[in-house]
């Protein structure tokens, strides 16, 4: 299955440029339609304070100053894909049927983004999540999790700096799960066009399900040539062994299952998913 349409959330712009950009590189290679969107907040959300304690003068005071924050935001983003969009020769249109190039939209909304974003991914093939802003934990992202819990569909988490090169040599990260099964079947498309693909299995990082080894006759009935590689946990961080294999093997794409464990768990212990999200340098394909 091809890529077709691209949904992209765009909260601020801090990383704006880097998501946009991996964005814009997968639709440019699919030939797709890249759907940005950019949700407001409601001011009213600020009202219920008032049983807080707080007096109708200081929550007048504080939807004003949310109000004019979020039109702020909002100026600066559109700001920032307009001029992304000119300076890469994107068209921009609605998404249709036939397109010879990438395309692109743009969208402000208001509302709970986390909610709006979650339903939107659903009628779209992938969902392109920006890295957040420096200082904020990437595992506590609402648009990511909104994607990779409620919307039935992939996830691209962008990296930090803009990505030179995206789906030339991809990595599976496979232990068997269910939820790393999904992640090789959303990045089969990817998989199928690569350069070069290897599989990534640690006996820290393998639960209960197939091996590694079981899973290159299945790519290659997709036709799909795919090498097996193993890796270490460093200093008995799983997460960081995997990202040592990525950056080994030179690659620009990692197609992984998320959250085998609960999230609740990875947030209290650690875990390879919050370890990928907080520290991977480059583009990575989730799947739940």
């Amino acid at each position: 299955m091809a890529i077709r349409k691209i949904l992209l959330p765009l909260t601020g712009t801090t990383a704006g440029e880097a998501a946009l950009s991996t964005a814009l590189t997968a639709a440019t290679f699919w030939n797709a339609h890249v759907s940005a969107l950019h949700v407001r907040v409601d001011a009213r959300d600020v009202a219920p304070l008032a049983g807080e304690g707080l007096s109708g003068a200081m929550i007048e005071e504080m939807m004003s100053a949310t109000e004019k924050e979020s039109a702020e935001r909002a100026h600066a983003v559109r700001t920032l894909f307009d001029r992304f969009v000119a300076s890469h020769g994107i068209v921009l249109a609605e998404a249709r049927a036939g397109a010879l190039g990438a395309t692109a939209s743009f969208a402000a909304v208001m509302g709970r983004e986390e909610d709006l974003v979650a339903q939107l991914a659903r009628l779209a093939d992938l969902t392109v999540v920006a890295h957040p802003d420096t200082g904020a934990d990437v595992s506590s992202s609402d648009a990511l999790h909104a994607v990779l819990f409620d919307s039935g569909r992939p996830v691209l988490v962008a990296p930090p700096a803009v990505p030179q090169t995206l789906g030339s040599r991809v990595c599976i990260a496979w232990n068997g799960t269910a939820e790393s099964a999904a992640a090789v079947l959303a990045a089969l498309p990817w998989l199928q066009r690569a350069s070069a693909v290897r599989v990534l299995s640690a006996a820290e990082y393998q639960r209960s399900g197939p091996p590694a080894q079981d899973l290159l006759p299945y790519l290659a009935l997709h036709n799909v040539h795919a090498e097996l590689g193993t890796f270490k946990a460093r200093e008995r961080d799983v997460g960081a062994g995997l990202l040592a294999a990525t950056a080994e093997f030179g690659c620009d794409l990692l197609a992984m299952g998320a959250y085998s464990h609960s999230r609740l768990r990875q947030l209290i212990l650690g875990g390879v998913t919050r370890h990928v999200l907080e520290h991977a340098a480059l583009p990575v394909l989730m799947s739940r």
